[in-house]
């Protein structure tokens, strides 16, 4: 039995030892819904068909766990439908759990950080709320009105009755508090449905001193480097050498306490870090997240790397797939540096002229004509219009990588992005009609625009 019931339809928690389930708002609501529910009885009904599911320790563990109604000696009752949801509020908090409680409550403290545990918060009352209380194991009240709800997730129940953590750790964001959960279980930080972390299972008595207790799952440190021939990583896109700004990410171990302290100072945070077609959500260093936004949002320019002190000293190793990331502005090294030496008929090309601003953009419809009836430049047999457009958007590219001001670079950005588009089009068309190696005609053109351009001089 319970005393708190979860109303799925009307998406309301009912207090059954209140007279108005703690909805005075709602005149008769006790007597509506226990009507429904025998009627539900009397027509046999499944209780795990109707509208009323354990809104305490069940719902709190993410266990859905159907209940029905009735009257016992004038007292009103909610009883489960399965013994083993039953059994589920008998069992009492397990040591390593209180040990978890204390020891985050005893670090924030320390921290400068205040903190209280089992916290449900009232955040709305009203008959169709999706949110009607947020609670959470302990709640840690960090800098800047920053909240960190940590739920502990320990050997309690199987894998499969492990449910909606995800709806609970959407609902702690809406309302302002940043979930963390924390467990013991290599199955639970596994699952991609909220930002764990993990530490090794350990007795209550270690969890609660004041030692060092390592989180192995979780935190991770990003690694960014350039696609180019001096990359090591092979390309995330399944492509030979993209040429762009990507971010690896690196498990790393970091201490408990630190990891409590900083995530309330806003030093450690959240992000969702997409690997392929998965998005995976681990805990970061805020300089890591910035440079990753930045990535996000601008991949042909990385942000300087700031100082930061590192999130733990369990590991002060750095990545092992981190490239020297070269200066933008910088020309391309030359062969003495390691690179291929250029076709020796390339120096002898002269320097085309640069295209203005306004040649960033596409060519009109009416001006595309087919690449076979364009002038081809006579030592390396490519139509000038290739030419010309890979100059264009290299231009544009230089351009951008010189704008500091955020409004100027999203402009330019576009403007480079067209003329990229432009080349990408036009090689795919040239490539097909001479039955080419799309990849090999880039290169060359590439090859040749870039090489002349550097031994030519600005």
């Amino acid at each position: 039995m319970a005393n708190v019931v979860w109303h799925k339809n009307f998406r309301i928690l009912l207090d059954l030892t209140r007279d108005d389930l703690d909805h005075p708002e709602f005149p008769g609501l006790w007597d509506l819904i226990y009507a429904t529910d025998r009627f539900y009885g009397r027509r046999g009904v499944p209780v795990s068909e109707r509208d009323l599911q354990c809104g305490g320790v069940c719902r709190h563990m993410g266990v859905e766990a159907p209940m029905h109604l009735r009257m016992r000696g004038g007292r009103r009752e909610a009883v489960h439908e399965r013994r083993e949801d039953e059994e589920r509020h008998s069992v009492p908090m397990s040591d390593e759990h209180k040990a978890y409680q204390e020891r985050i409550l005893r670090t924030a403290h320390e921290g400068g950080f205040g903190g209280d545990s089992e916290v449900r918060t009232r955040v709305g009352r009203t008959w169709i709320q999706t949110d009607t209380r947020i609670q959470t194991d302990t709640l840690v009240e960090g800098a800047d009105g920053r909240r960190i709800g940590w739920e502990v997730q320990l050997s309690t129940i199987d894998e499969s009755g492990l449910r909606g953590v995800r709806a609970r750790a959407g609902k702690a964001a809406k309302n302002g508090i940043t979930p963390a959960w924390h467990t013991d279980r290599a199955a639970y930080a596994q699952r991609n449905d909220t930002h764990w972390t993990r530490s090794d299972r350990l007795p209550a008595h270690l969890i609660a001193r004041n030692g060092d207790l390592r989180i192995v799952s979780g935190f991770r440190a990003l690694d960014f480097w350039h696609c180019d021939t001096s990359a090591p990583c092979p390309c995330p896109h399944g492509i030979r050498r993209c040429g762009k700004a990507h971010a690896t990410a690196k498990p790393r171990d970091v201490f408990f306490d630190d990891m409590v302290r900083q995530t309330a100072a806003g030093t450690i945070v959240p992000i969702q870090f997409r690997a392929g077609k998965t998005v995976h959500r681990y805990w970061v260093t805020d300089a890591d997240r910035d440079r990753l936004d930045d990535l996000d949002g601008d991949d042909t320019r990385l942000s300087p790397e700031r100082e930061n002190t590192p999130a733990t000293g369990a590991s002060r190793n750095r990545p092992t797939c981190q490239p020297t990331l070269a200066s933008p502005t910088e020309p391309e090294p030359p062969a003495s540096a390691g690179l291929p030496a250029a076709r020796p008929l390339l120096t002898a090309l002269p320097l085309q002229a640069a295209a203005p601003a306004a040649e960033t953009a596409p060519p009109a419809p009416a001006q595309r004509k087919a690449l076979t009836s364009q002038a081809a430049d006579v030592t390396s047999g490519l139509p000038a219009e290739l030419i010309g457009l890979q100059q264009a958007a290299d231009t544009a590219h230089r351009r951008l990588q010189q704008l500091d001001d955020h409004c100027e670079r999203d402009i330019q950005r576009r403007a480079w992005l067209l003329a990229a588009e432009a080349v990408q089009a036009a090689v795919t068309r040239y490539a097909r009609t001479k039955r080419l190696n799309r990849y090999e005609v880039e290169a060359r053109l590439r090859q040749l625009v870039r090489h002349t351009l550097s031994t030519s001089g600005p």
